[in-house]
């Protein structure tokens, strides 16, 4: 009997998202392949600490143990190591207790192409090549910051945080905004208030969430024990009277959220060390260098990004 991959929730996070391996990594670029390969073989038993995604993808994975008869969450290891030198990122999984049974390994070369292979709704990588190709090629992909993160495993939510624009949804408006500036980007978003834009790379990784949320409160309903885990935010540079566009446009997508923060150009770092999400995604590096070990993802899409580029 086949797998029903194309009936899981799936995201796909390569060995260096998900652990902390700048160890590794300065091994391999200092020393090369094989001096890299020595390495993760000598120290095969050494558990690799907790990476960015990590406090993501460990939460992600407690669904399944919410929803025990359906199990809807696949998470795949993807990873550019040769098998043996990716040895110690599958001996990590077993000591951390990640229920993550299927890997890709393509010894050196890329391997975004094998994303729709496994159904994947969301691709995470350190890698920023790869996230560029992926995202160039259709897939959802965003890449982690290099940095530590810290994660409170008593707590038992699960909090995702979104940018909006050239995340949720398209670069539409950020385009406008760009090219015209402030003052009639509002006014534009004001005139087009009830007319929703189209999604952007993340919006399936929403729709999805969402998803398991209507499931938790049904179970909830059911069961005055149970307590939802997912909490969900959009923390966005908008502000009144550019904000109703964003409730439309998720209206017309059927998606409910359960916190918007419309910052008017403030520092989103301000609310994020409050919140302090399991993951936050932004397709703007400034607004995740300065936010005190919180999980963030580069999605680099979007006219903001290309300008960059150029």
């Amino acid at each position: 009997m086949k797998y029903p991959i194309d009936e899981k929730f799936v995201v796909c996070v390569t060995s260096s998202a998900l652990f902390d391996m700048v160890e590794s990594d300065n091994v391999f670029k200092n020393e090369g392949v094989e001096a890299y390969k020595k390495y993760q073989e000598k120290n095969i038993d050494n558990t690799l600490n907790r990476g960015v995604a990590y406090p993501f993808i460990k939460r992600l994975l407690s669904l399944n143990d919410i929803f025990p008869e359906d199990k809807p969450v696949e998470v795949v290891l993807f990873s550019r190591n040769s098998p043996d030198a990716g040895n110690r990122a599958l001996r990590s999984i077993q000591k951390w207790g990640l229920d993550i049974t299927r890997f890709v390994f393509t010894s050196g070369k890329p391997n975004f192409q094998y994303l729709p292979a496994y159904n994947s709704t969301l691709f995470l990588t350190s890698n920023a090549a790869d996230t560029a190709a992926a995202l160039k090629a259709g897939y959802a992909a965003g890449t982690v910051m290099n940095k530590t993160i810290s994660d409170d495993e008593a707590d038992m939510e699960f909090r995702l945080a979104f940018d909006f624009d050239s995340v949720l949804a398209d670069d539409e408006s950020e385009k406008l905004f760009q090219r015209d500036g402030l003052s009639h980007f509002l006014q534009h978003e004001k005139y087009f208030a009830s007319i929703p834009l189209s999604n952007g790379p993340l919006e399936q990784l929403l729709r999805r969430i969402s998803t398991f949320q209507q499931m938790e409160r049904a179970k909830a309903a059911e069961d005055n024990n149970y307590h939802p885990i997912l909490q969900t935010a959009i923390v966005t540079a908008r502000s009144a009277p550019a904000h109703e566009r964003v409730l439309t446009t998720l209206k017309e997508w059927n998606i409910s959220v359960d916190q918007i923060f419309f910052l008017g150009g403030m520092e989103k770092a301000r609310v994020l060390k409050i919140m302090r999400p399991h993951i936050f995604f932004d397709d703007q590096v400034s607004h995740l260098t300065d936010l005190d070990n919180i999980p963030a993802v580069h999605v680099p899409f979007g006219i903001v990004n290309q300008m960059q580029e150029e």
